[in-house]
């Protein structure tokens, strides 16, 4: 459907603000989705911080091409929705969580994050690191190991010494 010149300005101007705002971007092909889950999808976004909007393609790759993003920006095909926020990890992993349940509607194709172009690939790796406070969970588990196996061992010493 063709939109006017004022309408086009609108969305150039829009995909230019997100791109100065956001820290990480994810280009999302949303073919084929459901009103109802697309409705989810978007609740599901604004509830983790992230904002998604959709716009044309050659719009968009015009509106991201003046900005100062390093790389080259990976191929846009089909229905394209930008998943936006400040937080550079969010974005791609609420929507890699999303996807995992609507294999054939939502897949991610690329993105910016941290001022680069990104690949799929290299997107998909961003979105399966865990949140900071798993991560934390993850580095206090390590640091308590050796504590944890000394005790152990303390324990073990002093049952024989009992016995």
């Amino acid at each position: 459907m063709a939109i006017t010149k004022a309408k086009k300005k609108e969305v150039y101007a829009e995909i230019e603000k997100i791109a100065d705002a956001s820290k990480s971007i994810v280009f999302v092909n949303f073919h084929g989705l459901k009103v109802a889950d697309a409705t989810s999808f978007r609740r599901n976004l604004t509830k983790n911080g992230v904002g998604f909007y959709i716009a044309k393609k050659t719009i968009a790759k015009k509106a991201l091409e003046t900005k100062k993003i390093t790389g080259e920006i990976p191929e846009l095909e089909g229905e394209i929705g930008f998943a936006y926020g400040t937080d550079l990890m969010a974005p791609a992993r609420e929507v890699f969580e999303f996807s995992k349940l609507k294999k054939d509607s939502v897949a991610i194709i690329g993105g910016v994050f941290d001022g680069k172009f990104m690949s799929k690939d290299e997107m998909l790796s961003i979105a399966t690191i865990p949140p900071l406070k798993t991560l934390h969970g993850m580095f206090v588990n390590i640091i308590n190991s050796p504590i944890q196996g000394f005790v152990v061992a303390l324990d073990a010493i002093s049952k024989k010494k009992i016995a």
